[in-house]
């Protein structure tokens, strides 16, 4: 089993990709429950809540993110990590008729929350590294063109240890 590493994820053919997001979501919980009274704090500005949310939990959920490929079951269990912890930052909300107190619906929460959701971050960011993968790809074969041309031969691409 022949095995890379990218932004600290095992890439191989047996496909670990549901791990891998079992795992961030698992390291994101931990992250969730250490800030959660700072969330739920009425002192901070939810502008500044929504910060620490994108700041350090949602860059510690996400890391190797491009990597990903989703299934439908995968985007819901990180849309509902997502809105309970922007249920934490936007608290409940009171009923007009009745007064009583109910937690936010995920259409609100979507309302509330004006950045993109997790899911598209991350179609966005695995688009974003596509393009370099592209990009690289494009310049080593304009690279290649050209020692086949000038009789060069091979490119050799330093990788600190070795060369490919």
């Amino acid at each position: 089993m022949e095995e890379f590493k990218y932004l600290g994820t095992a890439l191989t053919n047996q496909n670990p990709i549901p791990e891998e997001i079992k795992s961030r979501l698992k390291l994101g919980n931990v992250c969730y429950h250490s800030v959660q009274n700072i969330l739920s704090s009425s002192l901070l500005s939810k502008n500044l809540k929504i910060k620490i949310y994108r700041i350090i939990i949602l860059r510690v959920v996400l890391y190797g993110c491009e990597t990903w490929s989703l299934t439908l079951r995968k985007e819901r269990k990180l849309r509902l990590f997502e809105n309970m912890v922007l249920r934490r930052i936007f608290g409940p909300r009171r009923e007009e008729v009745t007064g009583e107190w109910r937690r936010l619906h995920n259409e609100e929460l979507n309302d509330l929350y004006y950045s993109p959701n997790i899911v598209q971050v991350i179609k966005s960011r695995r688009m974003r590294w596509a393009e370099h993968v592209w990009i690289i790809l494009g310049w080593i074969s304009k690279r290649w063109d050209v020692g086949i041309w000038t009789g060069l031969g091979w490119p050799r691409i330093e990788t600190g240890g070795g060369r490919l």
